[in-house]
């Protein structure tokens, strides 16, 4: 149980301009590996970087975001976590975060 990989949306309930989703455990690197295509290079999971580009699902462009990476021990939450930084739409969000947790 405590080993679980966590994700929620870390932003106040609404929609503004953008929102906040959290990624937290030891399997969130791989995760968001799957959903995440940066814009430039490829995707290095180097503490405390912020990098462009966007989450697909089928092919398909579901937002232009930003991740912030944190690494163990120096995070929110002390594991490694991944922050999305998306559009605020709760259609956005809620997409996101059905991709994560799929």
């Amino acid at each position: 149980m405590f080993n679980d990989t966590i994700t929620a949306i870390a932003t106040s309930p609404g929609s503004g301009a953008i929102a906040v989703i959290r990624l937290s455990g030891k399997e969130s690197f791989n995760i968001v590996k799957k959903i995440f295509i940066p814009k430039k290079g490829t995707l290095e999971f180097k503490a405390y970087t912020i990098r462009f580009g966007t989450i697909s699902s089928d092919n398909q462009i579901v937002d232009e975001v930003l991740i912030s990476i944190f690494k163990t021990p120096n995070s929110y939450t002390g594991e490694d976590s991944v922050e999305i930084s998306c559009h605020g739409s709760l259609f956005i969000q809620q997409k996101i975060l059905n991709l994560l947790i799929k």
